[in-house]
């Protein structure tokens, strides 16, 4: 046994979410239709802002990052977590899992940083709209963009380093349905406080600083719209920035609960994953397409494009 303990361990046994095999029918077919949404949605809206001429502005081109974000966040968890539902063996080797969690973070961390610029983006469109084309050029747009890839990127592979440094001997069940560095760290064979601790600090960086410029961005956008002597001009700027702010406490909420907070039970710390690995991904688009009149107009001009260009076989 003492020299089973020394060995490291070569791969992970990712427990899921339930052991009952009816209950993980179900849940494979709540999951699928859940990436399904997500993924023809995301692709929808990106074709979308692509497609329609009219949604070239910075904010959809912002817009086309998280939804791309979203995609991949969602692809690299979700279509796993379904093959593990149907087999028997649920393993994932070390480098599968140290794969999936580097780019859990990279997406994960890129979309907090996305939805901090997406949130100056309308401080700018609303508080200074006469400077707005002269502020975020598409030069700007392009630096920002790269600055929160960048950032997630570099984010995550501090997070994925001091998370697998350290030995890993003893046990290889996660808690789990997929490969997280708070249920990595509870396997660990040695002291894990110097790998929380900077996780933490990294989360204070990725989540608690863009929050930070969230909230100034929007207490400058409220005292603004408040002024506005136009009715339909509030309504107008609440409508735009509502879908920002409900993807905002969604996404944000759920990840400082995970990183931010003290250690919940296990269950909790997996149902709080679910929610941001895989129902924010789907409720993104759906957000911001049917809150947002320019969206559900570029997908009707597209779908009577399409329609006026079928052929009429006359019998």
């Amino acid at each position: 046994m003492r020299q089973a303990n020394q060995t490291q361990v070569t791969e992970f046994l990712l427990l899921g979410l339930s052991d009952d095999p009816h209950t993980q029918t179900l849940l494979f077919i709540l999951f699928l239709g859940i990436y399904l949404v997500t993924v023809l949605g995301n692709l929808l809206l990106m074709f979308l802002v692509w497609a329609d001429s009219r949604l070239h502005t910075p904010m959809y081109f912002f817009l086309c990052n998280l939804s791309l974000a979203d995609l991949c966040f969602s692809t690299n968890i979700v279509p796993q977590a379904l093959t593990h539902l149907l087999s028997r063996k649920k393993s994932i080797s070390f480098r599968r899992c140290a794969a999936q969690l580097l780019l859990f973070l990279i997406f994960g961390c890129t979309q907090c940083a996305l939805l901090a610029v997406m949130s100056y983006d309308r401080y700018v469109a609303i508080c200074n709209p006469l400077h707005y084309s002269s502020i975020m050029t598409w030069r700007l747009c392009i630096q920002l963009a790269t600055v929160s890839w960048t950032s997630g990127i570099l984010v995550s592979v501090v997070d994925t380093t001091f998370t697998l440094r350290l030995p890993y001997r003893g046990s290889n069940s996660i808690p789990h349905f997929f490969c997280e560095a708070p249920a990595l760290l509870t396997l660990a064979s040695t002291d894990t406080q110097t790998s929380e601790m900077v996780i933490f600090l990294m989360g204070v960086v990725i989540l608690l600083i863009p929050v930070s410029l969230i909230l100034v961005s929007y207490g400058h956008i409220i005292v603004t719209v408040v002024k506005m002597k136009s009715a339909a001009g509030r309504f107008k700027a609440f409508s735009t920035c509502g879908s920002h702010l409900i993807v905002v406490i969604l996404f944000y909420g759920s990840g400082i609960i995970t990183y931010m907070t003290p250690k919940s039970s296990k269950e909790q710390e997996k149902l709080v994953s679910v929610f941001y690995a895989m129902v924010t991904p789907m409720l993104n688009p759906l957000i911001y397409s049917l809150r947002n009149k320019d969206v559900k107009g570029a997908l009707w001009k597209v779908a009577l494009k399409n329609f006026s260009s079928r052929p009429i076989i006359i019998q």
